[in-house]
């Protein structure tokens, strides 16, 4: 039994419109209470959220997925937007009381966050004091699609801010499918979305819970497959899914979905018609 307690907060970003050509905009969230009415909405784009996770032990202090990180680089003009480092302050934590930053895959609107360009141009690490995890085969694939087009509607990788990571020695290279960062952590390899995809396991002496990064990215997914043009592998993805929600249902997990709008966490149970559902 793990004797850690963890406390584990979602930092969120706010609401975003994602359009096919992986373009990303604000939007308003009052968008959402008559979607139907929007012209745009489900059929040019889609409603998203994005919710970077904080979890932490009180000694140690861990950011997934950092997110779009709009605001951070010098002189943005999205300098009054929600990002990792702004939610952070809410409770009381800077950029440098971060240790660990988990990727569970390098698109752009989990990854960008990761690094931003200060006031004399230079890139730098979000979280100075922090090792970032990543699988090494997510690397290796991002790497192979430069100059190309997406493979997935909605997925760009924008590697130029990241080489500085990797110059600097700040990423640790995954090759294993399952990595304990510390005890009660897990990085636990699914690939399926991409090849390196990764989710997160946190088990403490009270609750065990999973971050599902695009592999389960909304709760609207829990029932239903991810739509084909946004799986690089879907049998691979089914796979992962299928077997990690029969244990996670075991577990009694609280899941925490990262483009959720609604129900953005809440305890896996099953229903009368055998459908995974969240118990708040």
């Amino acid at each position: 039994m793990i004797k850690e307690t963890f406390t584990i907060e979602q930092l969120s970003e706010g609401f975003f419109e994602l359009f096919e050509d992986g373009t990303i905009q604000k939007m308003d969230p009052k968008r959402l209470e008559n979607p139907l009415d929007d012209p745009n909405l489900g059929k040019y784009s889609s409603a998203l959220g994005i919710d970077p996770l904080l979890i932490t032990n009180g000694e140690e202090n861990i950011v997934v997925d950092p997110g779009l990180g709009w605001g951070l680089d010098h002189n943005s003009k999205y300098e009054n937007t929600s990002n990792a480092v702004t939610n952070l302050k809410i409770f009381g934590l800077r950029p440098e009381d971060i240790h660990h930053v988990i990727l569970s895959h390098l698109h752009f609107d989990h990854a960008a966050g990761s690094t931003f360009v200060n006031d004399k141009f230079e890139t730098t690490a979000t979280f100075p004091n922090a090792t970032y995890y990543l699988h090494k085969e997510e690397w290796e694939y991002a790497l192979s699609q430069i100059g190309r087009s997406p493979d997935l509607i909605g997925a760009d990788y924008r590697l130029d801010e990241l080489y500085k990571l990797v110059a600097e020695d700040r990423i640790k290279f995954l090759e294993e499918d399952n990595f304990t960062v510390i005890p009660g952590i897990e990085i636990i390899k699914t690939a399926g979305h991409t090849p390196g995809h990764t989710i997160v396991r946190i088990e403490d002496s009270e609750k065990t819970a999973y971050f599902m990064g695009d592999l389960i990215p909304t709760e609207f997914h829990l029932n239903r497959p991810s739509h084909p043009q946004t799986v690089l592998d879907s049998a691979q993805a089914h796979q992962a899914k299928k077997l990690i929600l029969r244990k996670a249902y075991q577990e009694k997990a609280i899941m925490y979905f990262y483009h959720s709008l609604y129900k953005k966490t809440g305890q896996l149970t099953i229903d009368e018609k055998r459908r995974y559902i969240l118990k708040k």
